[in-house]
């Protein structure tokens, strides 16, 4: 991990009555074109109006509710009040809910990796942590509140870090039922053409290294980005900063371990007698971004 890695998230990995204070860090980063929309008279921002869709008019924030359709056409109106009862309640922990074998978490359920770093003296039990998860080759499902939003997450070793990667909720991910698929096995498949097929599989077989893999459209069109910046053809435009929310540091409850692998409680965090100290995190102070090309999950909050 880069030294001076910007701590996105304060909090603890929770299970028994254990609390590993850790900071969140990002560990992946989108490289495509990022296309901002500018007026071309003024070189200003060009953001996003509150529209109606129906008269084309603008119209005022508080003229604004929001609704959720239900069948075509047919929509529930929502109140602020309804909202904030069912909203997810920040905690600032890694609640660990189960842990699982390493194999038997499917790839597409994958969708966003943070490197977790530990913070407040907890290193050794950060490492504890890491090496069981290692020598019993499991890993840790949890739930944790991000940025208002809830997750679920697999909590999983590589190399000297912890990396938790966030997952797509169980109904999100479609089912195969729709697609017309090949019955598994080798039914239909002749030992020559697998034979083959196993042949070409060896000859392109080689070691893993994301140095040999670029995006060929992002690095031609920064070229032409540096090129016409040395010939000096640039524009100034002004553009708002984000501030990133901060978040209440958690206290180590190293001394805790024991107390939870003698049968405190149960794996999982549920049912502990004590807790991490929890403060909800500021809210965040709200910006306007100008409108862009960038992809939905950049946009939305990590």
């Amino acid at each position: 991990m880069a030294t001076g890695s910007r701590t996105l998230w304060k909090g603890a990995i929770s299970f028994g009555l254990v609390h590993i204070p850790v900071g969140l860090h990002t560990a992946a980063t989108e490289q495509g074109v990022d296309f901002d929309w500018l007026d071309k008279r003024s070189m200003d921002p060009v953001g996003y109006k509150r529209v109606n869709k129906r008269t084309g008019k603008e119209i005022t924030k508080e003229n604004i509710v929001k609704g959720v359709e239900y069948e075509d056409g047919k929509y529930v109106i929502i109140s602020p009040e309804e909202v904030e009862a069912v909203f997810p309640k920040t905690t600032q922990t890694i609640e660990i809910e189960r842990f699982i074998d390493a194999g038997e978490m499917p790839f597409i359920f994958l969708e966003r990796p943070y490197y977790v770093a530990p913070i407040n003296k907890s290193d050794k039990v950060y490492a504890l942590l890491r090496e069981a998860l290692v020598d019993t080759g499991k890993i840790a499902l949890a739930k944790v509140v991000i940025a208002t939003k809830q997750h679920l997450a697999a909590l999983v070793p590589s190399g000297p870090a912890l990396v938790l990667d966030l997952l797509r909720w169980g109904d999100e991910v479609k089912t195969l039922d729709s697609l017309d698929l090949p019955p598994a096995g080798r039914k239909n498949l002749s030992a020559a053409e697998l034979k083959m097929a196993k042949q070409l599989i060896a000859e392109m077989s080689g070691k893993w290294d994301p140095e040999d893999f670029k995006d060929e459209f992002r690095h031609q069109v920064m070229k032409l980005v540096d090129k016409k910046v040395k010939a000096g053809k640039t524009e100034t435009v002004i553009e708002p900063e984000e501030e990133a929310p901060e978040s209440s540091n958690v206290i180590d409850l190293t001394e805790l371990l024991k107390r939870s692998l003698k049968g405190g409680t149960k794996s999982g965090g549920k049912g502990s007698s004590k807790t991490a100290e929890k403060k909800p995190a500021p809210k965040k102070t709200a910006t306007k971004r100008p409108a862009s090309t960038k992809s939905t999950s950049e946009r939305k909050a990590a």
